[in-house]
């Protein structure tokens, strides 16, 4: 879906019921109740949202429009969105609805300012809500076709390794003597609280950050194990500590730890281990619809390897818009491989021959066989 220009359009029906007598909404007072002279619906024009502070907009979850990454939200339509309410000088608030009906209605209800999806059965433009006449005139202003372009080759740098500031340290310092990096004393002792083989964390954080105690991402994630600063407050880690490498893998484990706990129904533990793994990169509740899409379709849902297909659905518009879904779009492939490179690197630090059939094929296709291409096909 490409966007070529934004068309500010309103269906029939807003026009229809924005000529039609505005609702008035009774006030319970201590003395009655009694008819509010305000209208519900009263124009909320450009102005009116500078001062309140907030663009609110409608759209549907999916790769061109919103969705959630690593806590950071990315789509064409929510960048734009962004950078015209940085225009105007107003916070953001997106919205996704489940479907375009529940837009429109919403809409229509004056619980939005806009929307921002490309509504193809009325052109490919963005709609307004009535009488937003000024917002209409800013908005066909600003707009840009140029920007189309500009916030995709945007959106692609920050999904891309180069986002990510780090220096890339060998994944092994010594393999004679078995020792794998500097921080081993700390994987070691922290990992034993929640009963991990250290190397598998040591090799989850290779994957973090390249053992890089100042890495930083583009999305904020700091340290060793890309923390979060919002996750670092709710694991009680300090803003000033995060990047300090006993404190980021401390703070990692107690986190790890929190996930196992989420996914304690999984029994087995080498399967949690990987749910937690997948978990930790993607967000928790998008795993979740994975387990549930695996279970509608007659799979084990505690299965890393019936799930992961799934996982992989959830970047296809007919698997995240499934009604057992409850949080979207993601980018499944990046998860899978984030699963399948820590196992992988975790086995090589074991010295463990590696088995690839547990794991679904990277992002980057790879010659297989028939048999093993079928085996990770989603049932139609």
């Amino acid at each position: 879906m490409r966007i070529n220009s934004i068309y500010i359009q309103l269906f029939a029906l807003l026009l229809l019921c924005s000529c039609q007598q505005k609702k008035q909404e009774p006030v319970v007072t201590p003395w009655g109740e009694i008819t509010d002279t305000i209208p519900v619906d009263d124009d909320f024009d450009l102005s009116d949202i500078q001062r309140n502070g907030e663009l609110i907009a409608l759209t549907l979850t999916g790769p061109e429009t919103y969705y959630d990454y690593h806590g950071r939200h990315l789509g064409t339509q929510y960048m734009l969105a962004q950078r015209f309410a940085d225009k105007i000088g107003v916070m953001l608030r997106m919205e996704v609805c489940r479907d375009s009906a529940e837009m429109v209605r919403r809409l229509h209800d004056g619980e939005a300012d806009l929307v921002c999806y490309p509504m193809s059965k009325e052109g490919t433009g963005w709609l307004i809500g009535a009488d937003k006449d000024d917002l209409q005139r800013e908005l066909t202003a600003w707009f840009d076709p140029k920007m189309v372009d500009e916030v995709k080759k945007e959106e692609e740098f920050l999904l891309s390794s180069k986002a990510v500031k780090r220096r890339v340290f060998a994944p092994m310092l010594n393999r004679a003597s078995g020792v794998i990096s500097h921080y081993d004393s700390y994987f070691r002792r922290y990992a034993s609280t929640i009963r991990w083989d250290w190397r598998l964390m040591a090799a989850q954080c290779y994957q973090e950050s390249t053992f890089d105690p100042q890495a930083r991402s583009w999305a904020g994630a700091c340290g060793l194990m890309q923390i979060m600063p919002s996750t670092a407050d709710h694991l009680g880690l300090s803003r000033t500590e995060i990047f300090n490498p006993e404190r980021n893998i401390a703070a990692a484990a107690k986190y790890l730890g929190e996930l196992e706990r989420n996914f304690s129904d999984i029994r087995e533990r080498s399967e949690r281990t990987k749910f937690v793994l997948a978990a930790y990169n993607g967000g928790h509740f998008h795993i979740r619809d994975a387990m549930a899409l695996a279970k509608k379709n007659g799979k084990n849902a505690q299965r890393w390897g019936d799930v992961e297909p799934y996982v992989l659905g959830l970047a296809k518009a007919q698997y995240y818009n499934d009604p057992v879904v409850k949080y979207g779009y993601m980018r499944g492939s990046e998860t899978v491989d984030y699963v399948r490179k820590i196992h992988e690197r975790w086995n090589g630090y074991r010295g463990v021959k590696t088995v690839r059939s547990g794991f679904a094929p990277s992002s980057t296709p790879q010659k297989a066989t028939h048999a093993r291409k079928k085996k990770y096909q989603i049932e139609q």
